[in-house]
């Protein structure tokens, strides 16, 4: 699976987007005390998986620590940032491999790669792994900024960036926070469709 097109910078209006769905749908990230019950170890996966599309060194670094502090085994971290599932269990690898496709696709996944996950792990858990994906999906647009604009004092800048795009995400990306809460609340309160679908 090509990834070059996710290994392109989000642009502004991307990552508006990336927001408003990151907020509509947090609230099904969840964990044991829900019905979409989805474990602290398989959240981590998910997130592995999409920051391993995005390069985001900041997330990598952040999301490695989480799972080796969760027990998680150091190969296959490794693994996971260098596109290799191997080693994740297989009752979580058609959501894993999801997750690779919703952030190499952009956040705009096929229908049937949607209805897949669906049917595999019903509504409630597919809602949870979502959920997941896009809480991640919104660390890496304004990780890979940050850890850019932080790494270009110690001489390493993430090689597709530059100043202005960091100072971008960084300022207007901050400033339109609040309208897309608001967005996503009201979509919610609207039940507007809760994913867009890749008509490619």
């Amino acid at each position: 699976m090509s990834k070059s097109n996710s290994k392109q910078l989000y642009s502004i209006s991307e990552i508006y987007k990336i927001v408003y769905y990151g907020l509509r749908t947090m609230k099904y990230m969840s964990f044991e005390k829900r019905k979409g019950n989805i474990n602290s170890e398989f959240v981590e996966r998910l997130m592995l998986a999409v920051t391993e599309v995005n390069k985001c060194a900041m997330c990598s670094y952040a999301h490695s620590k989480m799972a080796l502090e969760m027990g998680m085994n150091s190969e296959e971290i490794k693994d996971m940032l260098n596109g290799e599932f191997s080693a994740v269990p297989n009752d979580e690898l058609q959501a894993v491999m999801f997750a690779q496709h919703y952030a190499d696709n952009r956040g705009n996944p096929t229908k049937e790669s949607w209805d897949q996950i669906v049917s595999v792990y019903g509504q409630d858990k597919a809602l949870g792994i979502l959920g997941a994906i896009r809480v991640i999906m919104m660390g890496n647009a304004y990780g890979i900024a940050w850890g850019s604009f932080f790494n270009r004092f110690k001489r390493n800048p993430d090689p597709r960036s530059n100043i202005i795009y960091e100072l971008l995400v960084m300022i207007v990306g901050t400033l339109f926070i609040p309208l897309a809460i608001i967005h996503a609340l009201l979509a919610n309160l609207l039940k507007f469709k809760i994913i867009n679908f890749n008509k490619n």
